[in-house]
């Protein structure tokens, strides 16, 4: 898995790089797997097989749906008619997946991947840092550790590439890789410089990490929002030492289920407005949970590869007064897709709406703005969420109710 990279104008990508996102396409993650919530905000498993078929079709899929079936009729590939169609409706977060590929997107909302456990972020001058190790995974027996400098990947320069194209040659073509494949990375550290052969692997997304530091301050970093992540918060956010603060670390959070997103929330709100959304404009709400911890101090870090789910659960802290937003702009990531499935099993995935914070704002090609920007190193960014806290005191920023 992956951080991901600062690009206000996220462009339409191939549907390789867009698989590999894994999370990218979601209120939309949640979306594609039939679970986007009603107005109630309770939402539906992600696992029922049921639901995943359910996603009323829109003038768009049935758009698309035609060009497929018109193909299959002529003994062409549904799949290649139905991208072609996507592609000339300029849907930029639209993507037609086959039916393996689905499988496997479904698999990672589930906390399932394939791919050598790197976690990564691209740096201001372009350069691609990994952030994350994952234990026991091929990049951590090989030695790899956060801070190194990811040059290459297969003989193909990283330099400048977004994190998401990154990604995309570090798991390999989904049709033509997967566990136990070969992977070459070019590698720096400080004035060394190397190339290490990984083989792939099914590995588990680590979604959630909880650190206690000295002072009493409970760190949470969500790296995409699988299922159970919402439930983890929820304990973790009960079993942190009385009064203290949190900082809820966002960064590099490529979104996910909405539905874990909307649970999250509700550990830190009592009741209330998450968020808006439309389909086809069809205006519907999601609202967290009552119950939430309203009292103890909130910051919540976030950056350029902060995206969709993440923005959502940011700009509800944000404009419920529930949290002190520090680091940089988010990517920008707030429409909702749908899928339909295809003649031959594939699956059209489609853009149908976008989501508001619960003040109104937009987040699609804008992205959320931090309350204190800096774009320092972890130590500094962490440093200052801290001050930040201490200047909070016992209190959180308003009540949130």
């Amino acid at each position: 898995m992956s951080g991901r990279d600062l690009f206000c104008q996220p462009r339409r990508l191939g549907r390789g790089a867009l698989l590999t996102l894994v999370f990218a396409g979601v209120l939309a993650a949640g979306a594609a797997t039939g679970s986007l919530p009603g107005d109630t905000g309770q939402g539906r498993d992600a696992a029922e097989g049921e639901a995943r078929q359910a996603a009323a079709p829109t003038a768009r899929h049935a758009e698309v749906a035609e060009a497929a079936a018109e193909a299959l009729a002529d003994g062409k590939s549904p799949a290649e008619a139905a991208e072609r169609a996507v592609s000339r409706s300029g849907d930029r977060w639209g993507a037609v997946y086959s039916e393996g590929e689905y499988e496997e997107f479904e698999q990672a909302l589930d906390g399932r991947y394939t791919g050598v456990g790197l976690w990564t972020r691209q740096e201001g001058d372009g350069r691609i840092e990994v952030i994350r190790v994952s234990g026991g995974s091929p990049a951590a027996q090989a030695g790899l550790r956060a801070g190194d400098r990811l040059v290459s990947v297969d003989g193909r320069k990283v330099d400048g590439l977004p994190v998401t194209e990154v990604v995309s040659l570090l798991r390999g073509d989904a049709t033509e890789a997967g566990a136990g494949t070969a992977v070459t990375l070019g590698v720096q550290r400080g004035t060394r410089a190397w190339r290490e052969t990984l083989r792939r692997a099914s590995l588990s997304t680590e979604s959630v990490t909880v650190r206690q530091l000295a002072d009493g301050v409970t760190v949470i970093r969500l790296g995409a929002f699988t299922k159970g992540v919402g439930k983890t918060v929820l304990t973790a956010v009960r079993e942190a030492p009385a009064g203290a603060g949190i900082v809820l670390d966002l960064r590099g959070n490529s979104g996910g289920l909405v539905t874990e997103a909307v649970t999250t929330a509700s550990a830190f709100l009592d009741g209330g407005l998450v968020a808006t959304y439309d389909v086809d404009g069809d205006q519907r709400a999601l609202h967290a949970d009552t119950g939430g911890d309203t009292d103890r101090p909130l910051v919540t870090l976030v950056d350029g590869g902060t995206m969709s789910a993440a923005e959502l659960l940011t700009g509800a802290l944000q404009d419920r007064g529930r949290a002190v937003v520090v680091g940089s702009r988010t990517f920008g990531k707030g429409s909702v897709q749908m899928p339909s499935r295809l003649p031959d099993g594939s699956v059209a995935e489609l853009t149908v709406g976008h989501y508001r914070t619960p003040s109104g704002r937009a987040v699609d090609g804008r992205g959320i703005a931090p309350d204190l920007d800096t774009d320092g190193s972890d130590t500094a960014t962490l440093r200052q969420a801290r001050t930040v806290l201490s200047g909070l005191g016992g209190k959180a920023a308003e009540s949130a109710r």
